[in-house]
């Protein structure tokens, strides 16, 4: 990345986090993924058990290689037959990891799941969530973070999941122009509960780290 561009984008991720910060957030700033894993390893105590949503950015991040590491107990969702056994047993470990959709320059996490076993998480059940999130995820307002979830997130992540939605075969959802909820009525639909983190009760429960460089989608 051009060091000037890389400068405003850090700029950006600073104000960010000190948003995060007054929404009673943890946050911090990294320059690059390969200071992802240490970070989160630093946060994290041996025995933990860990959990995660789908997410291509704990892969790219290698924080999903650290998650199964002999060190923790890794609830592994691709290990389970029972899918919803998965999904419940992840409710009661220590950390879940995962990122956002976005996240707003006010401190704002907007999250949008099929389903919402990674929302319920992000709102209750786990003692800690730890988020990476990569610059290409920042937006202004939750106006944009609507609008990037149907433009940009949606659309590759129906690619992933294999789902017979309009976004998967467009490229687009067909509600980009509508409200937050407006798309398609596939019953594969990935877009079926909204979660807006504000303000929280519990101080630093939810650790939000940003990263100079782009992550998932």
């Amino acid at each position: 990345m051009n060091k000037f561009v890389e400068e405003t984008v850090l700029q950006r991720l600073e104000r960010t986090a000190k948003a995060l910060e007054k929404n009673r957030m943890e946050a911090h700033v990294v320059r690059t993924r390969e200071e992802i894993a240490p970070l989160v390893k630093s946060m994290l105590k041996p025995g933990n058990s860990l959990s995660c949503g789908g997410s291509e950015t704990l892969a790219e991040s290698g924080v999903l290689e650290l998650m199964q590491s002999p060190e923790y107990n890794f609830i592994d969702r691709n290990k389970y037959e029972d899918k919803r056994r998965a999904y419940i047993d992840a409710y009661g470990c220590d950390v879940y990891l995962t990122s956002s959709n976005a996240v707003t320059e006010k401190g704002e996490l907007y999250n949008v799941d099929g389903n919402s076993n990674r929302i319920s998480c992000i709102a209750f059940g786990p003692e800690s969530v730890i988020m990476i999130v990569g610059c290409n995820k920042i937006v202004r307002d939750l106006d944009e973070a609507v609008v990037r979830v149907k433009e940009q997130a949606a659309p590759p992540n129906a690619k992933r999941l294999s789902c017979a939605t309009y976004c998967r075969e467009t490229g687009v959802c067909m509600g980009v122009d509508g409200e937050m909820t407006d798309g398609c009525a596939s019953d594969a639909r990935i877009c079926c509960n909204y979660l807006i983190s504000g303000p929280q009760r519990h101080k630093n429960r939810i650790k939000v780290i940003l990263v100079a460089e782009p992550l998932g989608f």
